[in-house]
């Protein structure tokens, strides 16, 4: 595979490297959800509620 080039136009000479790597190395909270998963849900409070609904069972349960 070819790796792209960057454009003559992006100007990356007032950037600083690393500058969020302290905010990615303390991890996320980002989830991907499997392409056939996400035609089911249309947004991220229907995926939370089922979740809800679906950590109280398994609260009740144990």
């Amino acid at each position: 595979m070819k790796q792209a080039e960057m454009r003559k136009e992006y100007d990356f000479s007032k950037g600083v490297r690393g500058k969020y790597a302290s905010q990615a190395a303390e991890g996320t909270n980002v989830i991907r959800l499997d392409a056939d998963v996400a035609e089911v849900f249309h947004d991220a409070k229907q995926v939370n509620d089922l979740l809800r609904s679906i950590a109280h069972l398994v609260k009740a349960k144990s």
